[in-house]
């Protein structure tokens, strides 16, 4: 598997702007294991036994523990991150998400990165609105764990 790019900088909210429609790339790959999942189901009070019961889990529908859909979603800010920064803003809020899905589970142990599209970018009171579509991939798995569209403002 190829390695990611560069974390791709827009010095402005006018350069992030004309990005629109741009792919932004990809994030690094992390493993997501057992003890990430059990830290999620003890934060949220999730313990249903397809996230936290390895044995049980072993015979259910898929073969191992899985991580939650939410924590999924949760991973997306890092790995955004990770594909692209913002400069000369005084900060960036998580305003929301978008028509958010969990089209395969995520396996205890998988790897997975983040890929990401700058969709839209509307002028708010103080700065930009920007819905990034992305796409937490699994390594050596045909379909993503989740896709959404992240809501961020960017405020100058």
């Amino acid at each position: 598997m190829a390695e990611r790019a560069e974390v791709r900088s827009f010095d402005s909210l006018d350069e992030l702007r004309s990005a629109v429609g741009e792919d932004l790339g990809v994030s690094d790959w992390h493993i997501i294991d057992q003890a990430q999942i059990d830290a999620f189901a003890h934060s949220t009070g999730d313990h249903q036994w397809i996230h936290t019961d390895a044995a049980r889990a072993a015979e259910g529908p898929f073969g191992t523990t899985i991580a939650h859909g939410f924590l999924t979603l949760a991973l997306t800010p890092r790995l955004t991150h990770e594909i692209y920064e913002v400069h000369g803003v005084r900060m960036a809020i998580n305003y929301g998400t978008n028509r958010v899905r969990f089209p395969e589970p995520l396996r205890s142990g998988s790897r997975v990165r983040a890929r990401g599209r700058l969709d839209s970018a509307d002028e708010v009171p103080g700065g930009l609105q920007v819905i990034t579509h992305v796409e937490v991939e699994i390594a050596d798995r045909p379909k993503p764990c989740c896709v959404a569209e992240l809501v961020t403002r960017f405020l100058s």
